[in-house]
């Protein structure tokens, strides 16, 4: 089935669309949340928490990704979660990834005095499309899955060291690009 014959199947609020959903994309999803929370039940949770805001934002919403979109409603739950559930304590596995960013991101007061969230979001965007494949992977799957640099150096059969540069260089790129763009960081 089609991503769009999907998202007819929940603008006729057709039960299958939800099935047909997670025939489609449950394994991504659940693998998405998974690497975010290290635990099958609450990837679940957040799967069918997913499925759930899909049937209430579709329609009036007609995503041209059907495929991003239910994973960035999935990524945020899961994100939610762990915020919620680590609250008392930071750091970890995903405070790393942050404090690895706040160097070339501006903070969110930055960003609100400075620029629109979406330009923002905009300029990244490009930044990522300029990289690499092999560089734009490595980002990806380090700040946007948030994957252990082991993991992507397994994943990817190439060394931690060489990760661990790929992400060095690529996030002073990254604020080098921010800083050209008007960004203050």
């Amino acid at each position: 089935m089609t991503d769009n014959e999907m998202i007819e199947l929940y603008f006729a609020r057709s039960e299958s669309a939800i099935e047909e959903t997670d025939r489609k994309y449950g394994g991504f999803l659940r693998g998405l949340t998974f690497g975010i929370l290290g635990s099958a039940e609450d990837s679940e949770e957040c799967v069918n928490d997913t499925y759930m805001r899909l049937w209430e934002l579709i329609p009036p919403q007609r995503p041209e990704s059907f495929r991003a979109f239910a994973a960035r409603i999935a990524r945020n739950l899961a994100l939610n979660m762990l915020e919620r559930m680590s609250a008392k304590k930071r750091g970890g596995r995903y405070g790393a990834c942050y404090d690895e960013l706040s160097e070339c991101i501006p903070s969110p007061d930055n960003v609100e005095k400075s620029v629109e969230d979406r330009q923002l979001a905009g300029l990244l965007d490009k930044f990522v499309r300029s990289l690499g494949r092999e560089k734009q992977l490595i980002f990806l799957k380090r700040y946007w899955y948030m994957c252990t640099v082991g993991e992507i150096a397994d994943e990817m059969n190439i060394s931690e060291s060489k990760v661990k540069m790929s992400l060095r260089r690529t996030r002073e790129k990254l604020r080098e690009f921010l800083e050209k763009e008007g960004i203050r960081i």
